[in-house]
């Protein structure tokens, strides 16, 4: 067995000793606003809750390792010490993971990944509707646990009103641990759904994907495709070109193309229906274009 001195190792190494061996980690879904009362939602799992009387939760969104910044988040809770921590199921796994995206001060999450705001009603951070729970908190406090990369902060919070989804309660008004239908990460890309077991969901650490508000209304609003599947069309960084996607209608599509000729909606929905077992097979761009073709 190895013994290691935390200290003597890079600290790249030591965050994948600790994530590899702590896990699996429940994840926070923060939501908070900046001076400009803009919203932010962004997913940290160094988080737990570690009191019910009162009930406090703790999440730590950490310095980022590669040059020692702070994240919005902790910028956010420093200034209005007030935050919602939404609880994540499978259904909004990839909209969540798109949220991970490191986008520019200002820009909204809830725009960029599909997801719903709604009012709280105690504090001012909006909710996302599709977590099934929802925790209104005051920040009680800020604890700082250093100042190099890597260095968590922990974010003490005080929950003021919870909202649970009555569809993932039991007949006795318990949560099921079946029907919330939790996902938590584990080491690298690994994750794990509660009630199935582990899948694998990379993280958009340097892509920036180009969000649900640069989807075409066509596609955002596809009566085919989830939510999940269209994070997974948002995450990439650009389009297919005119060319590729012409080629592509050519050489893949051509005979569904002659079969539905004068029939647009039925094209339109088996398009989206080969689209959504392409995304199935992560096949991102042929998905991509397979939808672009219906209007190219």
């Amino acid at each position: 067995m190895l013994s290691l001195d935390p200290k003597e190792l890079a600290q790249p190494k030591l965050h994948q000793y600790l994530l590899g061996a702590i896990g699996p980690r429940p994840i926070a879904f923060a939501s908070t606003i900046d001076e400009q009362g803009r919203s932010n939602l962004a997913p940290y799992s160094f988080f737990n809750v570690f009191s019910s009387n009162p009930p406090i939760l703790i999440f730590s969104p950490a310095r980022r390792g590669r040059d020692n910044t702070t994240k919005h988040t902790l910028e956010n809770a420093l200034i209005n010490r007030e935050c919602v921590i939404n609880i994540v199921n499978y259904a909004m796994v990839e909209q969540m993971s798109l949220a991970s995206t490191e986008y520019p001060e200002g820009v909204s999450e809830f725009e960029k990944t599909g997801l719903t705001p709604i009012a709280s009603e105690v504090v001012k951070p909006c909710r996302v509707k599709e977590a099934p729970v929802q925790f209104e908190c005051k920040i009680n406090d800020v604890v700082a646990l250093g100042n190099q990369g890597g260095a968590g902060n922990l974010v003490i919070c005080e929950v003021v009103r919870i909202h649970v989804s009555e569809d993932i309660l039991d007949d006795d008004g318990r949560i099921s641990p079946i029907k919330i239908d939790q996902v938590a990460r584990m080491g690298g890309h690994y994750y794990t759904r509660a009630n199935q077991g582990l899948f694998q969901l990379p993280q958009p650490t340097t892509q920036v994907g180009i969000g649900f508000d640069q989807l075409p209304s066509d596609i955002r609003t596809s009566k085919v495709l989830t939510g999940s599947e269209l994070a997974q069309l948002a995450g990439v960084e650009s389009l297919p070109n005119e060319t590729e996607v012409n080629e592509y209608k050519l050489t893949e599509l051509a005979d569904l193309f002659v079969e539905l000729e004068g029939k647009a909606s039925e094209l339109e929905q088996q398009l989206h229906v080969q689209a959504k077992q392409l995304i199935t097979e992560k096949k991102i761009t042929e998905a991509w274009m397979t939808l672009l073709a219906f209007n190219n």
